[in-house]
């Protein structure tokens, strides 16, 4: 099973938000989902756990590419422009160093105006759990990393 299908069906709160990875790629991730009143908070904007739940599905995605089970250590956000009813939002991850156990990832999520609504970034755990195939060259990078690691 790819990672992308995992994370859509398997993380069950995400999907119940509306939010759905679009895209995977090696280093790569996408999520995206449309502001609806659901999301909404007293102030009429998009409530800021939602944000947050769509950059987390976008960095889960590009940190577990690599087929092994990544869980969030640390997760930070910075909330930059208000999102609305009816924005489409896209959270775009990319994994700035692919470290074999603790790696990190950076996600900007922008709305449809391309507008950045929210900075988030994160570092992780990388278990030795395989939960599916690597995406692309992700398995070899891996075998790269965790020799150049092991000689440092």
């Amino acid at each position: 099973m790819e990672i992308k299908d995992f994370l859509n069906k398997g993380d069950v709160f995400a999907a119940r938000a509306g939010v759905q990875l679009t895209e995977v790629n090696e280093g790569y991730a996408r999520a995206e989902m449309v502001v609806t009143e659901a999301h909404l908070n007293a102030g009429g904007v998009c409530q800021g756990g939602a944000i947050f739940t769509l950059a987390d599905l976008a960095i889960a995605a590009v940190l577990n590419v690599h087929g092994t089970l990544t869980y969030g250590l640390q997760n930070n956000i910075v909330f930059l422009h208000s999102a609305k009813l009816g924005d489409r939002l896209i959270a775009e991850a990319v994994e700035t160093y692919n470290h074999h156990k603790i790696p990190y990832a950076e996600v900007e999520v922008r709305n449809q105006r391309n507008e950045l609504i929210s900075v988030f970034t994160g570092i992780a755990y990388r278990t030795r759990e395989n939960v599916c195939e690597p995406v692309g060259g992700a398995a070899k990078a891996d075998a790269d990393s965790n020799t150049s690691a092991t000689k440092a």
